[in-house]
């Protein structure tokens, strides 16, 4: 029985393939007779997480779409969690970032959404747990990117991280809002509006008018214009500019304008 590595040889098998390209591939990480490479591992596990979900990845499913066998496949990627890392760093470069053109609110707003367009093509990228963070080329091409977008601005360095977890970490939770909102629209076979239409009577009945003023106003203006409970892509463009306010509030409050 082979021996379990240590954590740090873990976390150094799992660097050393996110740095595949500059470090070379690790050794078994090519097959003798199957010839494929841990790219085509990859792609092939984008591809089919973006069609059934990230829960339907597995070792096997993934081999069989292969055409090699699952022991073969663990030469290459030694389980999901690297996996998972793989595919997460595969997707963050797939894509030129926009240029860091315009003023500050337009470079933000650009990185914001392109994160938002990300999270459209691969929603699986929102069902990613608790996996340690370990930095990858193509994410480091990108915060590298998100920090110069703000370099320069009066911003000290932590103030500059936090700039950036902020609007990220924003942009993701308005993008898992609207895919729930998909979700439980798909399994239930029935739309927020109708949903609402059905329990219309019960609802009266437990949450009068007179009892809840402000809520009813408010809950029949947004629920006319959505046509739903809610509407995550306009609550991800409403908080982000608030967001860019307060930063823009900040940078001029720093420059003395």
């Amino acid at each position: 029985m082979s021996k379990k590595p240590s954590p740090s040889e873990e976390a150094d098998r799992l660097l050393r393939l996110l740095w595949r390209h500059t470090l070379g591939e690790p050794a078994g990480a090519r097959g003798p007779r199957q010839g494929i490479t841990v790219d085509e591992v990859v792609r092939a596990s984008i591809a089919l997480a973006d069609r059934e979900g990230l829960a339907a990845v597995s070792m096997r499913k993934l081999a069989e779409a292969l055409g090699v066998g699952v022991m073969t496949l663990y030469t290459y990627v030694p389980g999901k969690d690297d996996l998972v890392a793989l595919m997460v760093d595969e997707v963050e470069g797939e894509v030129e970032p926009p240029g860091p053109s315009g003023g500050l609110r337009d470079r933000l707003a650009a990185m914001a959404e392109s994160l938002w367009d990300e999270y459209r093509r691969h929603p699986w990228l929102l069902d990613v747990g608790d996996l340690r963070f370990a930095p990858g080329p193509n994410g480091s091409e990108r915060f590298e990117w998100q920090l110069a977008l703000i370099e320069g601005l009066g911003l000290d360095d932590i103030e500059m991280d936090q700039t950036v977890a902020a609007i990220t970490g924003f942009t993701a939770s308005c993008a898992r809002a609207a895919l729930q909102m998909q979700r439980i629209q798909e399994r239930s076979g029935m739309s927020d509006a109708r949903w609402w239409e059905i329990n219309a009577p019960i609802l009266a009945e437990v949450m009068p008018a007179d009892r809840y003023p402000i809520a009813e106003r408010v809950g029949t203006t947004a629920g006319t214009t959505y046509n739903a409970a809610s509407d995550p892509g306009r609550t991800f463009r409403f908080g982000l500019e608030r967001i860019l306010d307060g930063l823009e509030g900040l940078v001029s409050s720093r420059s003395g304008s």
